[in-house]
């Protein structure tokens, strides 16, 4: 695959694209929403206190089965992760499995030569068959500080979609399901449900919101909810809602394995 010619022509796009966009109004983000007794505008769908569990990791490939580190960069690590930031990586998406490390080099190595950061930038990455990749370094199990959401990097966890899912291109089930679960478990080890609202504070005033603005983020968002962009295309921002809703069911069942198995443990007196 000729990558690196792809990777210049794909990045002078993006810039153009990220100065075209302005920000979104509320109601066209996907947040979890109700419509009103009255008819009129909906209104947020007010958190509910339930019970929770943290559901089992998705199988994922580490890190060091696609890139050894000889001289591995320094790792920051947050104390919580409360919010997922989903993002696509604008690669062409006829690319078969075995493409996938190359992939993942080619855009490592973008972040580091023309982006001047020391790693890739997302904590995961998922392909089009639904295979989770370790992204940054730092440990999949612990809340790695990564490089994805400008403004919004500390407490959230950045996940891309390998391929391009702009409007009119179908996003595969497959990647759907994987990011729900990294999502569901992710966002479980720290007690957060996927439709709950997080407030984050923006580090950078190139984001949407001046630096040492709060602002509150559905726990699943997209890329474009923070920052000025189309990522991560209309065809997965508009899953979003699906894949919250996924997300939360996966919540649910670990709730009910959990209930399950401490009634079991309870003996007859």
């Amino acid at each position: 695959m000729d990558i690196d010619r792809r990777l210049v022509l794909r990045r002078a796009l993006q810039a153009v694209s990220a100065v075209a966009v302005t920000a979104l109004p509320a109601a066209a983000r996907p947040w979890r929403r109700a419509e009103s007794a009255d008819g009129g505008a909906p209104t947020p769908v007010q958190a509910v206190a339930r019970p929770r569990a943290v559901p089992q990791a998705p199988p994922i490939v580490l890190r060091s089965t696609w890139q050894t580190d000889p001289n591995p960069p320094a790792v920051q690590y947050d104390r919580e992760v409360r919010a997922v930031l989903i993002h696509h990586t604008d690669d062409p998406n006829s690319y078969d499995p075995e493409d996938v490390p190359d992939i993942l080099r080619a855009i490592r190595r973008d972040h580091l030569e023309f982006r001047g950061w020391d790693d890739i930038g997302y904590n995961f990455l998922v392909d089009r068959f639904g295979t989770v990749y370790e992204g940054r370094l730092g440990g999949i199990d612990r809340p790695v500080v990564g490089a994805h959401t400008m403004g919004f990097n500390r407490d959230t966890v950045g996940v891309a979609a390998i391929g391009t899912y702009t409007a009119g291109i179908a996003v595969p089930d497959a990647v759907l399901e994987s990011i729900a679960r990294v999502a569901a478990w992710k966002l479980g080890t720290y007690g957060i449900h996927p439709g709950d609202r997080s407030t984050l504070t923006s580090t950078n005033s190139g984001s949407r919101f001046p630096v040492g603005a709060t602002h509150e983020f559905t726990a699943v968002s997209g890329h474009r909810d923070a920052f000025c962009t189309l990522c991560p295309g209309e065809s997965l921002y508009a899953q979003i809602p699906g894949i919250i809703d996924r997300a939360e069911s996966l919540q649910e069942e670990a709730v009910a394995r959990q209930n399950a198995s401490a009634a079991d443990s309870v003996l007859p007196v």
